[in-house]
């Protein structure tokens, strides 16, 4: 599985919804959205800044990912952004492969 990080910030009845159910009901309500999908959080927090959660989850692929992010945008009420996360080894995975590449003017 890989490893998304997923970062939500409340709108309007949003920000009613969680004062009315709490923060523990909102991170089991995520926690039931990812199981549905055969995914898993591995962190789930709130915070102060642009973004109101920050949540690690491993799903099956990134259209497991995708079909979540449309589904809680188009709710209305939350709006997400989804990160792929890479591990340092898939990372020296990439650094080795031979990628032809011509840059803009060369």
């Amino acid at each position: 599985m890989a490893k998304y990080l997923i970062q939500a910030s409340y709108v309007g009845e949003g920000v009613k919804g969680l004062l009315k159910d709490g923060g523990t009901q909102r991170r089991a309500s995520v926690e039931q959205m990812l199981k549905s999908v055969d995914g898993k959080m591995e962190s789930f927090y709130f915070a102060f800044g642009d973004s109101d959660v920050f949540i690690v989850a491993d799903l099956p692929d990134n259209a497991t990912a995708a079909a979540i992010a449309l589904k809680v945008n188009a709710a209305g009420i939350v709006r997400c952004k989804t990160t792929v996360l890479m591990t340092p080894d898939e990372v020296d995975a990439a650094t080795k492969m031979d990628v032809t590449y011509k840059p803009p003017g060369g």
